[in-house]
């Protein structure tokens, strides 16, 4: 296993003394905690939601032959939230059900990690299967910014061959589940499904209507 740089920032269970962790209330975080939590809803909350809007049925539908199928795109978000948690040392049980098994270091290992996630691309495919994958994905995020120490965060380590701070690695997650948060709306719709929340367009003009009557 590769020599880390830094920290780990273990996330313990019930089991292991979790509920004696430092008290999770958002007056105890730091700013950047705060934001990005709020940042991490986004995804989170509509991943979810298309997730869950979308039939088993429509799972397998690709746009093109050399394109992920819609459960592969959600498969790859979760798994992508899991191997970069791994590259901030987080070695909380969720992570370490899909990366605890590797070997190697550096680019080698995270080579055996997207291996890896290709296979849950192709083996996780039922619709119950890839939601609780995905919801325990952004469950192991949201505990981890939670649990990590401002001053962790401004550490470093290595990312794909380049020094960064784990802060940053954090924000590689938010920047790829937006990414493919995207990704799979856009595939709902193009399959004819809507997406499971307000018109924001039209929330924001009741909004100034409200405020204009008022």
């Amino acid at each position: 296993m590769e020599a880390r740089i830094g920290v780990r920032f273990p996330i313990p269970s019930e089991q292991e003394g979790g509920s004696t962790a430092k008290e999770q209330t958002m007056e105890n975080l730091s700013t950047f905690q705060r934001e990005f939590l709020w940042e991490l809803e986004i995804p989170r909350k509509q991943v979810t939601a298309i997730a869950e809007a979308v039939p088993e049925e429509a799972y397998d539908w690709r746009p093109a032959e050399d394109t992920r199928t819609f459960s592969a795109v959600l498969v790859h978000i979760a798994a992508g939230n899991l191997m970069l948690l791994f590259r901030a040392d987080v070695v909380s049980p969720e992570v370490m059900r899909l990366c605890g098994s590797l070997e190697g270091d550096g680019i080698a290992q995270w080579l055996a990690l997207v291996r890896k996630s290709f296979d849950l691309e192709r083996t996780v495919t039922r619709k119950e299967a890839v939601l609780e994958l995905v919801k325990n994905s952004f469950d192991a995020v949201q505990e981890a910014i939670k649990r990590a120490d401002p001053e962790q965060l401004e550490r470093t380590r290595d990312l794909f061959g380049e020094l960064t701070t784990y802060r940053r690695v954090f924000l590689r997650i938010l920047a790829h589940a937006d990414e493919h948060m995207g990704q799979a709306i856009a595939y709902a719709r193009t399959m004819g499904f809507h997406a499971p929340w307000p018109d924001p367009l039209k929330s924001m003009e009741e909004m100034v209507a409200n405020t204009a009557a008022g």
